[in-house]
């Protein structure tokens, strides 16, 4: 019994010094070192402003794409209206000119387009401007015009197809159509004034009206037995394939870079703007 104090006075020390690591212990664990899945406030800043830096750049990037997906896939309708030629009496119809142009350009890259065949046979100058309500419904951003073949077969007066012409490319434009005309010659079997006069129809209304012209819209084909029908006068698949690649896309390609372009930066203004190009053309695309 005498004992116990002093064992207890021996052990105090000890249960101090044992009291003292506990606490410490305990306050370490209130405010223990970071590790490194636990980065400071510090880290945790510049860590965010990178992610934010990341972000950014994505987002600049990510906003160039669609303006560049835009141009290469806004939807153009190109309308190819006229006659017989442009129906393509005599072939099959997926080898008509419209048919063969909206391949090749989809081939070309331009995916989004679509030429609408409106080509009728028999057609004349007059029934065209008469249904010129009906096809403008398709709202075309390019009108291939090519009219006036069946006006000549008949001998009518070139005044008159002159004026249909007009009237017809008018109408188109203020539609807001890019229009491309395509010209015409005919056989001499009408007399040498009246096949000047017709022919010279074309470059004079280009002039005057602001518009593209292809030269000889049959150029390469016309006469040619081997891309003619037996009729002389209708293209073979073959001669539509020339009049496609060597007459048409020549001069149809750069209103279509033109449109894709404008379309994404001023759609109000788009045929206007382009029409407006036209008078810097090369002298091939007006005379």
């Amino acid at each position: 019994m005498l004992n116990t104090p002093s064992r207890l006075a021996q052990r105090l020390p000890a249960i101090a010094m044992l009291a003292a690591v506990m606490a410490i212990s305990g306050c370490q664990k209130e405010t223990e070192p970071t590790t490194p899945n636990q980065p400071t406030d510090a880290q945790r800043s510049d860590t965010e402003m990178t992610d934010n830096q990341a972000n950014t750049a994505s987002v600049d990037a990510n906003a160039d794409a669609p303006t560049d997906m835009q141009v290469n896939d806004a939807p153009i309708t190109i309308l190819a209206l006229g006659d017989s030629l442009t129906e393509g009496l005599g072939v099959d119809k997926n080898d008509n000119y419209p048919a063969q142009l909206e391949d090749r350009l989809q081939a070309m890259g331009y995916k989004n387009t679509e030429v609408i065949n409106s080509g009728l046979s028999g057609e004349t100058s007059t029934g065209l401007v008469n249904r010129l309500d009906w096809v403008l419904q398709t709202k075309p951003d390019v009108t291939i015009l090519t009219i006036g073949a069946n006006d000549a077969i008949r001998g009518i007066d070139v005044a008159t197809i002159e004026a249909n012409i007009r009237t017809a490319v008018k109408r188109l434009q203020d539609n807001g159509s890019v229009v491309i005309l395509g010209g015409m010659s005919i056989y001499d079997n009408l007399g040498d004034d009246y096949v000047a006069a017709f022919s010279d129809i074309y470059p004079r209304v280009a002039k005057d009206m602001n518009v593209t012209l292809i030269p000889f819209f049959l150029e390469g084909v016309g006469g040619d037995r081997a891309l003619n029908q037996a009729d002389a006068i209708h293209p073979t698949k073959e001669g539509y394939t020339i009049i496609v690649n060597d007459n048409i896309l020549p001069i149809l390609e750069p209103k279509l870079d033109e449109l894709k372009e404008l379309k994404t930066t001023d759609p109000e203004n788009t045929a206007e703007t382009v029409q407006a190009e036209t008078t810097k053309s090369t002298p091939n695309e007006t005379t």
